[in-house]
């Protein structure tokens, strides 16, 4: 006798059904914001109706002439690679004296470089920028990539350093015993193993750099403001309803900028996929 089984339908807890509630919630109020700041920066007049008296471009044009975009996106452009740049210079070697090197105290190094990650930024910002005022660094485009260094290269460190414990240091040995110096090690092994990582973790620091206020508002000014900083300022010095369609013009351009830096970064640098593949091919070693 053939034995017959019941297929009984599955149903949900409600702490699923609560959860699943939640999230779209969330997606409608979120949604809901987007779609209420896109609308703004096109309608010529907003204030008691459901819909703007009438749609125009001409708010993104008169937003970038009045708040002079196109020297924000240039300096918002120019320091997030300065940082990028520097961090990595630095923050790579770092990594790797950190993983294949074991010294007393390397426990408080790590979380000495943790702690300008985990910590809001205002609360190391403000003594920071006391200092680049002290030294009359102030509202200057040095100023802005120093602070912007500052969680930017333990961030690196941070996530560089388990990449490189994935690498199989027998072939650092065996390079070295072919006669290559540590600097060629590093240069012609390591570094191409090195690349996706590095891509990722500098892909990662320029959309955390262009969304960084905090530290950027406390020594920036003109001419070293960055798109974040700018929006600010704008939203805070206009007023009237004119005023808040420049600003959400201003809002629109800088979340399509993140949106694009994120999708790139999401779509063709996963660092969870990168540090996997080397763990399989230090695996098949």
């Amino acid at each position: 006798m053939a034995a017959t089984t019941l297929e009984r339908p599955v149903a949900a807890r409600p702490s699923t059904w609560f959860v699943w509630a939640g999230m779209a919630a969330f997606g409608v109020f979120l949604l809901g914001i987007l779609v209420a700041v896109v609308v703004d920066s096109f309608g010529r007049q907003w204030f008691d109706t459901w819909f703007p008296d009438g749609l125009t471009v001409e708010r993104y044009t008169e937003a970038w002439d009045r708040f002079s975009l196109g020297e924000v996106v240039g300096v918002t452009v120019g320091v997030a690679v300065l940082v990028v740049v520097i961090s990595v210079l630095v923050g790579v070697p770092a990594a790797y004296v950190l993983a294949r090197r074991d010294f007393p105290g390397k426990r408080v190094v790590m979380l000495l470089f943790l702690l300008p990650v985990l910590m809001p930024p205002i609360t190391y910002g403000i003594p920071l920028a006391t200092v680049m005022y002290s030294f009359g660094l102030g509202r200057t485009l040095t100023a802005v990539v120093l602070v912007n260094l500052v969680p930017s290269v333990p961030f690196v460190i941070l996530t560089m350093t388990p990449f490189i414990e994935q690498i199989n240091p027998a072939i650092e040995s065996a390079a070295r015993m072919c006669g290559a110096r540590t600097r060629q090690v590093f240069t012609r092994i390591l570094a191409p193993l090195l690349v996706p990582g590095i891509l990722a973790a500098g892909i990662l620091v320029l959309v955390r750099t262009v969304g960084l206020f905090e530290l950027t508002f406390l020594v920036s000014g003109p001419g070293s403001d960055t798109l974040v900083v700018a929006i600010y300022r704008g939203m805070t010095a206009a007023g009237g309803g004119e005023a808040r369609q420049l600003i959400s013009a201003m809002s629109v351009i800088y979340t399509a900028t993140m949106l694009v830096m994120l999708v790139v970064a999401l779509r063709f640098v996963n660092p969870t996929q990168l540090v996997a593949q080397v763990k399989e091919a230090r695996d098949d070693d």
